[in-house]
């Protein structure tokens, strides 16, 4: 199973605001995730869009690529923060207020799917599995329910 990842360093956001995002295409086949953030009215979702197409180019190149990029998935993604750029605000009566602008780091690993094997079976079509026996009816009171 082939597994690749790309990572955007030091992206203009917070860290929370792309987890936003990515909790959407998390899982999700690629072409159903590419559609996704297409239509995501997120800032942030352009960004991430970049970075899960280069994760899929990553895949193409890996040695063992089947070359179908039908089965690649989204097998991880997630938002670790960056640093943060400092600045002063100015405020009344000569005070100044601090001003934290945010970075993230963005990942996606994206895997693929293996193929499904279809399994034979044995003509008689129950494949050797035993019957299972009949259940006997219920007759009368459940049992230890009794009164005195």
């Amino acid at each position: 199973m082939i597994e690749a990842h790309a990572t955007a360093r030091n992206v203009r956001t917070s860290a929370q605001k792309a987890g936003l995002v990515l909790d959407l295409i998390r899982g999700k086949n690629v072409n159903q995730a590419l559609a996704t953030l297409q239509f995501t009215r997120k800032t942030i979702a352009r960004d991430i869009a970049k970075v899960l197409r280069s994760a899929v180019a990553n895949a193409q190149q890996k040695e063992g690529f089947s070359g179908d990029v039908e089965r690649l998935f989204v097998a991880a993604c997630y938002a670790d923060q960056g640093p943060s750029l400092k600045r002063v605000r100015p405020a009344p009566m000569g005070r100044a207020f601090r001003v934290v602008k945010r970075t993230a780091h963005l990942t996606i690993k994206v895997a693929e799917k293996p193929l499904k094997i279809a399994r034979v079976d044995a003509p008689g079509g129950a494949a050797g599995k035993p019957a299972r026996p009949a259940r006997a009816p219920r007759t009368g009171a459940k049992a230890g329910s009794a009164r005195a």
